[in-house]
């Protein structure tokens, strides 16, 4: 949806810029985090909301920063997009096929506590500030999704 705004030149992306929506994506991915952190907010629900909200954020935040018509507005959307239905579909909804070997060494590695998920979400977040590193961004939303796929994986469905 997010490209499409930004592909035809819509009015709503002058709303989608605004201090409010940077302060409120921002809110909300905190909020999240937080939540996520005291196993508040289900895992599941928290992926789709802080990723939903980080990414409205960091619209807001760097799109007066690129030149007019940048394409990392409109590749960057279509490419979360494409990551997450990749994960969803080739991970997530092959679980089944997954041998046990395999799903306990994705079990320990979760148990371990190595990759928490609050933490990938704290490094998404921290990356928003970095506008000369704008890859930074999207590489820690990949590690997100693979860890949301992890997640995906070990619980039943």
């Amino acid at each position: 949806m997010l490209a499409l705004i930004v592909q035809t030149g819509s009015q709503l992306q002058l709303a989608l810029v605004s201090p409010v929506v940077i302060y409120g994506g921002l809110t909300i991915a905190i909020v999240t985090i937080i939540g996520r952190f005291f196993k508040i907010v289900p895992e599941k629900i928290s992926y789709d909301i802080f990723s939903s909200s980080i990414l409205l954020a960091w619209f807001a935040n760097w799109k007066p920063l690129f030149v007019k018509d940048s394409p990392i507005f409109f590749f960057f959307p279509v490419y979360f997009a494409l990551i997450i239905a990749f994960a969803a579909l080739f991970f997530i909804g092959q679980r089944h096929k997954i041998d046990r070997d395999s799903l306990q060494r994705m079990q320990a590695i979760v148990d371990s506590g190595v990759v928490q998920p609050w933490f990938v979400m704290v490094c998404v977040l921290v990356t928003l500030n970095f506008e000369k590193h704008f890859l930074l961004y999207p590489v820690m939303m990949t590690l997100l999704t693979i860890r949301y796929a992890l997640s995906g994986c070990l619980k039943p469905k």
